[in-house]
C-alpha cells in the first residue's frame, strides 16, 4: 500500500499498472495535476501475511483538498501482492 501511495505521489503510472490485478487493471491511469498528496495513514489491515492469498488495507490518503478514505482489496497474483479494487 505504501509503495502504491508513493507511486500516486510521483505519478508513476507504470508501477501502478504493474501492481494492479490483471482482471481490474485500467488501460490508462490519469493523474489530477492539481492534487498534492501529503500523507498516508493506515487505519486497519486484514490478511497480508505470507500464509494469506488476499487482504485489505483501510487508509486515509491526505491531499491538498481533503482526504480520500478507502478500504482496498489485494490478492496474490503470480506470487506478488496486487491491488484489486476499493470496497
Amino acid at each position: 500500500m505504501r509503495s502504491r501511495y508513493t507511486a500516486f505521489v510521483m505519478h508513476d503510472a507504470a508501477y501502478l499498472r504493474r501492481t494492479w490485478a490483471l482482471a481490474t487493471r485500467p488501460a490508462t491511469i490519469d493523474f489530477d495535476p492539481t492534487r498534492r498528496w501529503t500523507r498516508l495513514q493506515i487505519l486497519a489491515t486484514t490478511g497480508g501475511s505470507p500464509f494469506h492469498t488476499e487482504g485489505t488495507v483501510e487508509f486515509n490518503a491526505h491531499h491538498n483538498t481533503g482526504i480520500q478514505h478507502e478500504t482496498s482489496t489485494f490478492i496474490r497474483e503470480a506470487g506478488q501482492w496486487v491491488y484489486i479494487a476499493a470496497l
